[in-house]
């Protein structure tokens, strides 16, 4: 995955670069039956709606990806 950061600034708040995602390798979930999609893109985990791509995706740290699969395997998140 040769993906580069367009932009190193570093939104207020906001301690993740802007990542291009435009040559992300993207794997729907849930087997290919959902609209859900993931890619790994430097370091960080993108999540976008695979029904609408163009609409803005997720970046979520290692960290915050780990939590955010584990309340949804606890039921904390309605993924439907």
């Amino acid at each position: 995955m040769a993906e580069s950061t367009t932009q190193q600034q570093l939104l207020t708040g906001w301690d993740k670069p802007q990542l291009d995602l435009s040559k992300a390798d993207w794997r729907s979930s849930s087997r290919g039956l959902g609209d859900v999609q993931i890619a790994f893109v430097e370091g960080f985990i993108a999540m976008r709606n695979g029904g609408s791509p163009e609409n803005p995706s997720l970046i979520f740290t290692p960290a915050e990806w780990g939590a955010f699969v584990s309340g949804a395997r606890e039921g904390e998140f309605d993924l439907t």
